[in-house]
C-alpha cells in the first residue's frame, strides 16, 4: 500500500515499479477498478504531447493564430485532454498513495497509527469535500448541457458541455477511489463490516445521506406542487426552512439527516449482529 519503490537490477540499473502494482496484494476490487481506468486514461498524456508538438510545428510554419485558419481547436483540445487526465489522476493518486504529502512525521509512525490518520483524512476530510464538489458541479454541468455550451472561438471545440459533464462524473470516480482506499486502511485495523464503514466515516455518510434527502424532498415538492411552481419556489418550501433550537437556527433537512444517519448505522449494526448470530 506504499508508493512505488526503486528496484536495483543485477546489472546495477535502477527501475521504478508501477505505482499501480505496488501493494497489489492488499488492493480490493475498487482499488483495481481505479487503477485499470487510470491506466487507460494515462494514454491521454502522449496524445497531449503530440497535439502540443503539432501546434508548435504549425505555428513555426507560419499558420496564423487569427482568422479562419487558426488553430483555436487545438488550444481547446489541449485543455480538454489535460483536464480529463488530471481529474482521473486524482483518483489514481489516492489509490496508489502517490500524491504529494508532508512526510516529516508520517513516515516514522507505526503502521496502525498511519492507518488511523489515513482513515480520518479520507473519511472525515477528503470524501466530504469531494461529495460537495460533485453536488456543486452537478448544476454547473446541467446548465452547460441546457445551454449547449461551446467554445468562445468560432474555430474552437464546441460541445464544451461534454467536458463539464465529465468533470462532474470524475468526482464520482474520485469518491470511489477514496472509499476503496478507506476500506483498505480500515481492514488493517478491524473487520470492515458495513456499520463500521459508515460509522468511522461519519461525516461522509452524513453528507451522502443529506444529499439523498435533499434531492428526494426537492423532487417530491416539485412534482407534487402546482403546475406553475418554479425551482425558486421549491427552494422556499417550508421543508427547506429553519427553526429555532435554543440560541441556534437549525434546518429541518439537517435534523432529518442526523436522525436518519444514526438510524442507518444502527440498522446496519443490528443486521451485522443477526448475521453473526446465524453463523
Amino acid at each position: 500500500m506504499d508508493k512505488a519503490e526503486e528496484v536495483v537490477a543485477p546489472d546495477g540499473s535502477i527501475a521504478i515499479t508501477d505505482p499501480g502494482e505496488a501493494g497489489r496484494e492488499h488492493h480490493n476490487r475498487g482499488d483495481r477498478f481505479i487503477v485499470q481506468v487510470s491506466n487507460f486514461f494515462a494514454w491521454l498524456f502522449p496524445i497531449l504531447m503530440l497535439v502540443i508538438c503539432a501546434q508548435v510545428v504549425l505555428r513555426t510554419l507560419g499558420r496564423s493564430e487569427i482568422g479562419p485558419g487558426n488553430q483555436a481547436w487545438m488550444d481547446d483540445l489541449q485543455w480538454w485532454i489535460y483536464g480529463a487526465a488530471v481529474l482521473i489522476g486524482i483518483g489514481y493518486a489516492v489509490t496508489t498513495n502517490s500524491h504529494v504529502r508532508v512526510d516529516i512525521f508520517y513516515d516514522n509512525f507505526p503502521k496502525r497509527k498511519k492507518y488511523k490518520y489515513e482513515i480520518f483524512a479520507l473519511g472525515w476530510l477528503f470524501l466530504p469535500f469531494i461529495i460537495l464538489c460533485w453536488d456543486v458541479t452537478l448544476g454547473y454541468a446541467i446548465a452547460s448541457v441546457a445551454a449547449d455550451e461551446g467554445s468562445d472561438s468560432p474555430n474552437g471545440l464546441h460541445n464544451l458541455w461534454m467536458l463539464k459533464v465529465f468533470m462532474n462524473v470524475s468526482f464520482l470516480f474520485v469518491a470511489v477511489a477514496i472509499w476503496a482506499a478507506y476500506i483498505r486502511y480500515l481492514s488493517g485495523l478491524t473487520d470492515p463490516v458495513l456499520w463500521k464503514k459508515l460509522l468511522f466515516a461519519f461525516p461522509s455518510t452524513m453528507f451522502a445521506i443529506n444529499l439523498a434527502i435533499y434531492y428526494a424532498l426537492w423532487w417530491a415538492v416539485y412534482l407534487t406542487g402546482p403546475a406553475d411552481m418554479t425551482t425558486r419556489d421549491v427552494g422556499r418550501h417550508a421543508i427547506f426552512g429553519e427553526f429555532d433550537l435554543g440560541p441556534w437556527e437549525m434546518k429541518y433537512t439537517i435534523v432529518i439527516t442526523i436522525v436518519l444517519t444514526l438510524v442507518v448505522i444502527g440498522v446496519a449494526r443490528l443486521l451485522d449482529r443477526s448475521d453473526s448470530a446465524t453463523e
